[in-house]
């Protein structure tokens, strides 16, 4: 599939800077974009991250992480984490996902990324979800990571750190997969559960009924 051309880039971002121009003529100046990955999975940490994005140095080709290849995803990341003003990630593990639940796992993850960043915002733009506590006016946008470039920067943070983190698990328990599924719920997955049953990075919450490893899954 050919790239899309500089304009068409170009035309994308312009709008899908809705968001961040109105929270501009509102007075604020450092707009953060939040988002998450890994709310879904069997296995694994949720993630989340914070951008602030340079508004004088534009990344074409920012988009919901989801639509993107993990190839795309990656030479995004090393340009976000190069060029934005300040950026965090954060992450709840496994075990503090089955104690909190998802919901509070993803809103922790998401408040200690907002925390981390070295310059500090004005405003956030989240996806969907309506973080408080954090002291800093919040925007949740619906579908937001394809609706705006700086929660579209906060997904392709998130969801590289992870998959990076599942591919480095994956190492530590090969029988799973976890380099390929990344957690999530594949008939592949499954099946692996199934043989070697539920290791230390599953969540229990998310897996009921399915069998302990016995003696620890190699």
């Amino acid at each position: 599939m050919p790239r899309p051309s500089r304009e068409s880039l170009e035309r994308k971002y312009e709008a899908m800077l809705v968001y961040e121009r109105r929270c501009l003529l509102e007075g604020h100046v450092r707009i953060g974009g939040v988002d998450e990955a890994g709310r879904g999975p069997l296995a694994g940490p949720v993630v989340a991250a914070c951008c602030v994005l340079d508004p004088d140095r534009r990344i074409l080709g920012l988009d919901d992480s989801k639509k993107l290849s993990s190839e795309r995803r990656e030479v995004l990341f090393d340009e976000i984490v190069a060029h934005s003003l300040a950026y965090a990630i954060a992450e709840v593990d496994a075990a503090e996902i089955d104690r909190v639940n998802i919901l509070n796992a993803t809103k922790r993850a998401m408040a200690e990324a907002v925390a981390a960043l070295a310059v500090p915002p004005d405003v956030l733009l989240i996806d969907a979800v309506d973080l408080r506590g954090t002291g800093i006016p919040v925007v949740p946008i619906v579908k937001g990571d394809a609706l705006s470039v700086s929660i579209a920067a906060a997904s392709i943070l998130a969801k590289v750190r992870r998959d990076r983190l599942m591919a480095e698990w994956d190492r530590s328990y090969p029988a799973y997969g976890f380099a390929q599924h990344k957690g999530y719920g594949t008939e592949a997955h499954y099946a692996a559960i199934r043989a070697h049953g539920l290791c230390p990075l599953h969540r229990r919450s998310f897996t009921r009924g399915l069998p302990e490893a016995d003696g620890g899954a190699e």
